[in-house]
């Protein structure tokens, strides 16, 4: 089946759920409304959380299609900017410099583990949550391992995940737009406290790693851009900047991205616990 066919079936699916699953509506518009209401009326919140809605959809099931989707033909679906935000230099060793992405669920995310494709002389990684079914969780890895990611398990892949890091030549994906709960930092976000999680920012202070903000826009039915954003700086001269500055440097790009196409982000998680 035509990946344009698979999505616009799964934008008509979130279309539907929009009004059946009432709680997760309520969810978004409630989000939407804390955080636009000063420049959209409630009927453009109520338009904003309907597409939204339809794109999670959209993502869930071409994400079935495109994890299957050879490199050689991802360029008919995904496309990348801001490479030129990436400082390639070899270190004064020798080696390739290493990257921490700061993640979001912005498009199609699950896209994110092909990013590989536009740096094919560097190893990723990233992290996920184990499913409680077992077989739920060898199929999902099944699908996302064809991309050539190397996947660790939050609660069990630390010791692994701190290797891979430790390593030159790796760009690491950290999602971290969710409430991070008792263990984050309470943080504004569009003005609003919220528990962020900080292994972004010490990951990349302890490590060594270049940090930025990575996004999935959404460029039409079954079309992706993945954009690179500025690095943002961990240090202030050669001292560590506060991971307080650091996390709202990158609160800041998630706003910014937000604000550009605000139905492209996942409305639908309570972020404001």
């Amino acid at each position: 089946m035509p990946l344009k066919l698979v999505a616009l079936i799964g934008r008509i699916c979130g279309f539907f759920f929009y009004y059946i699953d009432v709680r997760h509506r309520r969810v978004a518009v409630n989000n939407l409304l804390a955080c636009l209401c000063n420049s959209h009326s409630q009927k453009e919140i109520n338009s904003i959380a309907r597409e939204n809605f339809c794109r999670i959809g959209e993502v869930y099931l071409s994400a079935l299609k495109t994890a299957s989707i050879p490199t050689s033909d991802l360029g008919s679906i995904l496309s990348a900017k801001g490479g030129e935000n990436l400082s390639l230099a070899k270190r004064e060793d020798g080696a390739l410099p290493s990257f921490l992405f700061a993640l979001g669920h912005f498009g199609n995310f699950e896209l994110y583990a092909k990013t590989g494709a536009f740096v094919p002389e560097y190893d990723l990684a990233t992290t996920y949550r184990g499913f409680r079914q077992p077989w739920l969780e060898r199929l999902i890895l099944s699908l996302r391992r064809k991309s050539g990611v190397s996947f660790f398990d939050r609660r069990r892949g630390g010791r692994e995940l701190r290797s891979f890091m430790k390593r030159p030549g790796t760009i690491t994906g950290l999602l971290v737009d969710q409430s991070a709960g008792k263990s984050g930092l309470r943080l504004p976000f569009f003005g609003i406290p919220c528990s962020v999680s900080t292994s972004s920012a010490l990951f990349a202070l302890r490590y060594n790693l270049s940090l930025h903000g990575c996004f999935c826009r959404r460029l039409g039915l079954g079309r992706w851009e993945i954009e690179v954003g500025p690095q943002i700086s961990t240090l202030s001269g050669d001292q560590p900047r506060p991971i307080v500055d650091i996390l709202s440097d990158i609160n800041s790009q998630f706003e910014a991205f937000i604000l550009e196409d605000p139905a492209n982000w996942f409305w639908v998680h309570n972020r404001w616990k």
